[in-house]
């Protein structure tokens, strides 16, 4: 669900759609052999994807003239981000198809694509001699001029010499952005070699001009590759703005992307441990994979863009408009070196990130769990990075199988409340959710799911056997998705335990199948043709509602840094709406939370670091659109400087810890002692647990939870009648 489920076995409609449309596409027979960047083979493309769009997905959209000016403005969105292509002239130009597109779609016209193809590749050979004349001699930086990077907001330039002047102004920010970090980095050598302290520095004018050479190295790199993008890749990039209108999850993959996708679910996690997607101009972080380097590092974060690239003390490299491909190899290098990303956080301020590359073993995404002590109260807390199941071998190990062990571990020690981390958790199986949240609940629904012929199917935890019947809180924020979303759906419509972190989950509520298009040709001359991943189902809570935009709103909201900022599905303009159904027939515990909740946010309104963390994300919500740079070096400069001194006063978040001491169970302390290496990977673990404010919050909640000398406990909690352990 994170990118694309595999369904259960019985989830028969998705073939019975796939087979009914292998029968309505038997014309889509080609004749004779096509030679290769044939517009035949776009036209085949076109005609199939939308076919196959219409008659699979859940709810596709009209292809009408509101659909034609969404993917008229995705689409030169995508081929020129940062309008440095294209004049208004061509717009205007452009512009006239703007509401035809849908009609060229039904009749397989491609007139639209060949125009702005044809259009964009002379623009880029004209760029070549902008970029080089700019480039070659210094810039004057004592001007006072400004630039903004909001390139939505940026209007088309009128005429080659205002062309000119954007790739000026472009290029000079890019400059002065890598001259500052060179002085920087300067800055941070010689205080670690105080002998070398005295060496003299490179002067701003040395600088400038290495600066300008690695920026036109960048450029000659990043336009030899796109002398190389052959018409395909460019006719996939202007099919993807169309199959994306229905949903933000409904994805054409052209061959060698499809090998790629399905290498990237296999678990490929060699480097520094994050997936990649482009977004405009540069790469978006969409995944931190737990225990790698960039996730223990904690200064890299999903949303992050990265702008350059460096090896080591190496100039860095603008990425600018390079592809994901390539980026990625720039990234990706041997164990134990470093390489060194430039991002734009989500409050606008440029951050260097050295990070030193290792190999991410793929048992650092399974599940796993510690305990601690809490005022003389054993507690668990397991964390589980994915929902994760070989559907090939039913004997391998799955999330539900995982936690379910965990459970029993815990219970084995003792434990009188467990925490159930979910943060950053992007989904996975849906059979594994429903398995896992029957660990905490008796028999009875988990999640409704509706398909394309609009009929409900409920899917339940059939076992009336409850492992983990005491106090339970779930941790999630604004990236636990799908399968998260779920679970803490679940738990929560039950009153089985409290939903603790972010306002809102991050509210995807739809199902992906992967169809293979060569399936649906006969005799097949073409080549391969690629798949579509698209949107073939919606699930809904057991209360009916949906998660599709809403996400699960936390029983308990906890500050975080995105709180003032629309994050997840409800911030995309193609996202499919909210909506809700019948609610299932499930019977919810008798639990009374309302002082448990009433003495967590007590406690929060006068902690210190939640006043901070709340006080950071109001200044990330002010901060997210200031998009506009001075090009003059000293008051860039003076901006940095004072960015620097805001977010340093935000850094005690960083550096928080509390006074309590996560360890491992005992069958763990046996294997550490023949693994020291496995040891170390977990005691990063503990460590990061004992400086997570949102883990020592959720233990207070457990021991809130706790019965009274009484016996009854203090959140009134009523434990399930159960039958034996699972």
């Amino acid at each position: 669900m994170n990118a694309v489920i595999k369904f259960m076995k019985r989830n028969y409609k998705i073939v019975i759609v796939v087979a009914v449309l292998s029968v309505a596409l038997w014309s889509f027979m080609p004749g004779k052999p096509k030679k290769a960047n044939d517009p035949e083979k776009d036209k085949l493309l076109l005609e199939l994807l939308t076919f196959v769009i219409e008659k699979g997905h859940y709810d596709p959209a009209a292809i009408d003239d509101t659909f034609s000016k969404g993917v008229y403005k995705s689409y030169l969105q995508q081929i020129d981000p940062s309008k440095r292509f294209f004049t208004q002239a061509d717009i205007d130009e452009f512009s006239k198809y703007e509401d035809k597109i849908d009609d060229m779609i039904n009749e397989r016209d491609l007139t639209f694509f060949d125009l702005t193809n044809e259009r964009l590749l002379d623009r880029i050979k004209e760029s070549q001699g902008f970029y080089k004349e700019i480039l070659a001699k210094p810039f004057d930086f004592t001007k006072n001029e400004d630039y903004s990077v909001d390139y939505d907001k940026q209007p088309y330039v009128k005429n080659d010499a205002e062309l000119k002047e954007r790739w000026e102004k472009q290029l000079k920010l890019s400059v002065l952005s890598t001259i500052t970090d060179k002085q920087k980095l300067q800055e941070e050598v010689a205080k670690k070699n105080t002998d070398k302290a005295s060496e003299p520095q490179k002067s701003f004018a040395d600088l400038e001009k290495e600066a300008r050479e690695s920026t036109l190295k960048s450029l000659n790199d990043y336009f030899t590759f796109m002398k190389d993008f052959k018409r395909d890749e460019w006719f996939s990039i202007y099919l993807n703005a169309i199959a994306e209108r229905f949903d933000p999850h409904t994805y054409y993959f052209a061959p060698d992307d499809k090998e790629k996708f399905d290498t990237s679910m296999r678990g490929s996690l060699e480097g520094i441990g994050a997936r990649l997607q482009k977004k405009g101009d540069y790469i978006e972080i969409s995944e931190l994979i737990p225990g790698g380097p960039a996730w223990r590092g904690k200064d890299l974060e999903q949303g992050d863009l990265i702008m350059k690239v460096a090896q080591g003390t190496g100039d860095p490299v603008d990425i600018a408009g390079i592809r994901l491909d390539d980026v990625v190899k720039k990234i990706k290098g041997p164990k134990g070196t470093e390489v060194r990303l430039t991002v734009k956080k989500v409050d606008g301020s440029i951050k260097v990130i050295p990070i030193i590359r290792e190999v991410v073993e793929i048992e650092e995404t399974y599940a796993k769990s510690s305990v601690v002590n809490k005022d003389g109260k054993l507690y668990g807390i397991i964390n589980l990075p994915k929902f994760y199941i070989d559907f090939e071998n039913k004997d391998s190990r799955d999330a539900a199988k995982d936690v379910a062990l965990e459970v029993e571990r815990l219970k084995q020690q003792g434990v009188e409340g467990i925490i159930m981390d979910l943060r950053d958790n992007g989904g996975g199986s849906l059979k594994t959710v429903v398995e896992m949240a029957g660990l905490f609940i008796q028999d009875g629904p988990v999640v409704q799911v509706k398909s394309k012929e609009k009929k409900k199917e409920v899917l339940n935890d059939t076992d009336s056997k409850v492992q983990w019947d005491g106090p339970l809180v779930v941790l999630v924020n604004n990236f636990s998705a799908s399968a998260s979303e779920i679970f803490a759906a679940a738990i929560q419509d039950y009153h089985r335990g409290l939903i603790l972190g972010s306002k809102h989950t991050y509210g995807k509520g739809t199902v992906q199948n992967i169809i293979d298009l060569n399936q649906f040709v006969r005799g097949n001359s073409l080549g391969d043709l690629g798949a579509l991943k698209t949107t073939t189902q919606k699930y809904y809570r057991i209360n009916g509602g949906s998660v599709q935009r809403e996400g699960v709103y936390s029983d308990i909201i906890m500050p975080d840094r995105y709180a003032y900022i629309d994050m997840g599905e409800r911030d995309t303009d193609n996202a499919m709406p909210y909506d809700k159904i019948d609610a299932a027939n499930y019977k919810a515990v008798k639990n009374n939370f309302e002082g448990v909740i009433a003495n967590s946010k007590r406690r929060m309104s006068v902690n210190p670091q939640f006043k901070l963390m709340d006080e950071n994300a109001k200044w990330v919500s002010e901060k997210k659109d200031d998009n506009t740079y001075s090009l003059n070096a000293d008051k860039f400069k003076a901006e940095v400087v004072k960015m620097e001194a805001t977010t340093k006063k935000f850094k005690a978040l960083n550096d928080y810890k509390n006074s309590l001491k996560f360890e491992a169970l005992p069958y763990e302390k046996e294997i550490f002692k023949k693994d020291p290496s496995l040891a170390e990977k977990k005691e990063r673990w503990y460590e990061s647990l004992s400086k997570d404010i949102y883990v020592e919050e959720a233990l207070n909640i457990l021991n809130d939870m706790q019965p009274k000398a009484s016996g009854k406990s203090a959140a009134n909690v009523q434990k399930p009648s159960l039958g034996k352990t699972k």
